[in-house]
């Protein structure tokens, strides 16, 4: 084994251990070192990250010159550490060509669908603890990081609130929830205290092996749910477990809508619950879903007293 496949294993062990998504480092990595050792270059430098990124030859619009980078910058950062020769390749150096995936709007008879197949996982402590966390997910719009990183003492009982700790961007919020959700927690915590967590395991949600869960590991189990289910068998957009926050918050609008709110006024209410950094982001949640639209245009209507569309 080279000292770069022995630092990869270290990487990896520790990126995993963090709770970090593996998927494309574990992948794209070790056909990097695999290229390093045939060309014999043992230290990483722009050039050669740059070279391997760019092979073989990728479509105008293609990303995954960038991924293959992106992969590479986060190994070198890691090896400067270890190798003062290694270069880390700057940002920007193969931009991303960003293309926007329109995502998948779950109905209610989807997300029972999920929850069901959750509760038949075999193993009992794994069906509980995943019918739980995506049911959470589901009617708080929260992110799957946010949500493997709760402790048990981020949840208000008295209040019904969870404390969601320094999230993307750095900032730290609370999720107020409805009061079968807290029950549904707190029948979940009861339950904890018999799958026996890794001593100083304070984690909500804890694995089969007592503690944490990891990403990769709720990302498989989603998979799995989601082709036992068969849910968006018959759509051109495959689910994916982040549109259970764009579903959130479209059926949130859709609400307001329902109910006669004002929507532009309570905007900012569901970008400051979703813990958006900018309000832009909340709308760009909005924008795939066509009810919404119609809804909008129909309140347009009603406002300037003709119809709005070609």
């Amino acid at each position: 084994m080279t000292d770069l496949r022995s630092a990869l294993a270290d990487y990896l062990a520790l990126r995993n251990n963090l709770g970090h998504e593996l998927a494309d480092a574990a992948r794209l990595l070790p056909r990097f070192v695999t290229w390093m050792e045939h060309n014999r270059q043992p230290t990483v430098t722009t050039a050669a990250a740059m070279q391997w990124s760019q092979l073989p030859a990728a479509g105008p619009n293609s990303v995954i010159w960038a991924h293959r980078m992106t992969a590479v910058r986060g190994f070198a950062r890691y090896l400067s550490g270890v190798d003062p020769a290694t270069e880390v390749p700057p940002l920007g150096i193969l931009p991303r060509r960003q293309r926007w995936r329109p995502p998948f709007i779950y109905t209610a008879a989807d997300i029972a669908a999920l929850l069901a197949a959750a509760a038949h996982i075999r193993s009992p402590r794994r069906a509980a603890t995943y019918r739980t966390l995506f049911a959470l997910l589901a009617v708080t719009g929260m992110r799957v990081g946010e949500a493997i990183r709760l402790d048990v003492a981020d949840v208000d009982w008295n209040q019904g609130v969870l404390l969601i700790r320094e999230s993307k961007f750095g900032k730290s919020r609370h999720v107020p929830l409805q009061p079968s959700a807290v029950d549904a927690l707190r029948d979940y915590t009861a339950r904890r205290a018999e799958y026996r967590p890794v001593p100083g395991n304070d984690s909500l949600f804890v694995s089969l092996t007592g503690r944490r869960l990891i990403y990769v590991s709720v990302q498989q189990v989603f998979r799995e749910l989601r082709a036992e289910s068969g849910i968006g068998s018959g759509s051109q957009r495959r689910p994916r477990i982040h549109d259970l926050r764009h579903t959130f918050a479209v059926t949130t609008v859709i609400g307001w809508y329902h109910d006669g709110n004002d929507v532009a006024a309570r905007l900012p209410w569901l970008s400051t619950y979703l813990g958006h950094h900018d309000p832009r982001s909340t709308y760009w949640y909005l924008s795939a879903a066509p009810e919404l639209l119609a809804l909008a245009a129909g309140r347009l209507e009603a406002v300037i007293g003709q119809p709005v569309g070609p």
